[in-house]
């Protein structure tokens, strides 16, 4: 297994600290947040200084009922290229559902939700993974996410979930000790029996964050200091295998550069004082060496070229995308439309989980357009927030802007003569002179003008 050390998640915002950074190995970047020929120059900066670069997909969903979006798994496979990365990695989750499947209108998340630890599930997943190895250039590695509820009927654990899925695909895991941690105190998982589960040989990196804890429920924010817990759950991996590496991640709220810093000196220490593994783990097939193609012959590839499926599986696993469809959409729906809750969840966890979807959207718009928040003042996020109780997200967050800005304009919202001047010079701007053909977009674009000729 080749060793990537010790890294941290790049972030334009830290760029230049990551750049001052000592004993910084390697770096892992939001493959969805960089364009292939347009790389940062402070990330260009690291490659030519021999930093290894691993692209992180967030938006694939391969928990989701669906197959992997062919155009997704073409945008990080073309990443990984321009990055020379050694691997990929991708999160078990799911981020959208509705759609063919269930005849339903399609919805967003705009976050990773959990799978249910389920036989369909599972027959899923593995499909999808198979299907996004193929696509791959290079190694892929999933990341067992964080959640805040649970799904009724699980048949697995999730050590024995992840056991199975590597059993079934050779594909590569990525271990978030802070996740499990999280797990421990939303779902009373305990990560050491997570950990006795796991196949600690299939492990290509660990990510370690920190969070904070409301009301009984741990908040994977990524946005706090990591705390003793974690690392403690961090130590109790390195007891049982010596990962090829490990990585800081922080998305918001950044410190001062001294203060990742001391917070990656703190991870080496949990590295270097922890006891030799009692049982050394078989080898994993080997990273790909920047540059160089990845061989069939290994085990990886071998799992990749299982396809003489049966007709039988086949429409077995179709099945099961069905019947997950189903489910994902009504636990979906709730979270981001409305909808009662699906049978058998907890109605107070569903409340917080959809509160936190709403902030999180309402978060990256204004980021994404901080005009709004310029135009709106100490409107903004309330309002958002009101609107985003019963309107999911659809198409991404830019489109979520632009269909608030809507939303505004088309009832009538502002009260302040200004804002509503300057919102609506801001949504003219984007629309464009006409609005598109047909469908629902046409009609509220039309909504709007008819809006905009009355006052």
């Amino acid at each position: 297994m080749d060793r990537l050390g010790t890294g941290i998640g790049w972030r334009p915002e830290i760029a230049d600290g990551i750049a001052e950074l000592p004993g910084v190995d390697w770096v892992e970047v939001v493959a969805e947040n960089i364009c292939p020929g347009h790389l940062p120059p402070a990330l260009q900066a690291l490659r030519a200084r021999g930093t290894t670069v691993v692209p992180h997909g967030v938006s694939l969903g391969l928990g989701g009922a669906g197959r992997p979006d062919a155009a997704r798994l073409a945008a990080l496979a073309e990443r990984a290229e321009a990055l020379g990365a050694p691997l990929v990695t991708e999160h078990i989750a799911f981020v959208r559902a509705g759609g063919p499947l269930t005849a339903s209108p399609a919805l967003e998340a705009g976050h990773l939700l959990p799978v249910p630890r389920t036989r369909d599930a599972l027959d899923v997943l593995c499909e999808n993974v198979r299907i996004a190895q193929d696509a791959l250039p290079v190694p892929l590695a999933v990341e067992n996410i964080a959640a805040l509820v649970n799904w009724p009927g699980e048949e697995m654990t999730e050590g024995q979930f992840l056991a199975e899925l590597v059993e079934r695909t050779g594909v590569r895991l990525l271990i978030d000790v802070a996740n499990l941690h999280t797990n421990q105190v939303n779902r009373n998982e305990d990560p050491a029996t997570a950990l006795d589960e796991l196949p600690v040989e299939a492990i290509a990196y660990v990510h370690v964050a920190g969070g904070i804890e409301r009301d009984g429920v741990w908040h994977d924010t990524h946005a706090h200091p990591v705390t003793r817990p974690v690392l403690d759950v961090l130590a109790a991996l390195c007891a049982r295998v010596t990962p090829p590496g490990v990585l800081l991640e922080r998305d918001e709220d950044f410190p001062a550069t001294g203060e990742l810093a001391a917070e990656l000196d703190t991870i080496r220490t949990v590295l270097k004082e922890a006891p030799a593994p009692a049982v050394l783990p078989a080898p994993a097939p080997p990273l790909r060496t920047p540059g160089v193609a990845v061989p069939r012959g290994t085990a990886t590839a071998t799992a990749i070229g299982t396809t003489g499926t049966s007709a039988a599986a086949m429409s077995t696993t179709d099945a099961a995308r069905r019947r997950l469809a189903v489910a994902q959409t009504a636990l979906l729906s709730a979270l981001v439309a409305g909808t009662p809750a699906p049978e058998g969840f907890d109605r107070r966890r569903l409340l917080i989980q959809s509160r936190a979807l709403a902030a999180k959207r309402a978060s990256v718009v204004a980021k994404i357009a901080p005009e709004l928040p310029d135009i709106l003042g100490t409107d903004y996020r309330p309002g958002f927030l009101a609107y985003a109780r019963h309107r999911p997200m659809r198409h991404g967050y830019r489109q979520d802007a632009m269909d608030f800005a809507v939303h505004l304009l088309a009832e009538g919202r502002l009260a302040d003569p200004d804002a509503h001047r300057r919102l609506t010079q801001w949504w003219r701007d984007r629309a464009g002179p006409k609005p598109p053909r047909g469908g629902p977009a046409h009609r509220i674009a039309h909504a709007v003008r008819r809006a905009l000729h009355r006052r």
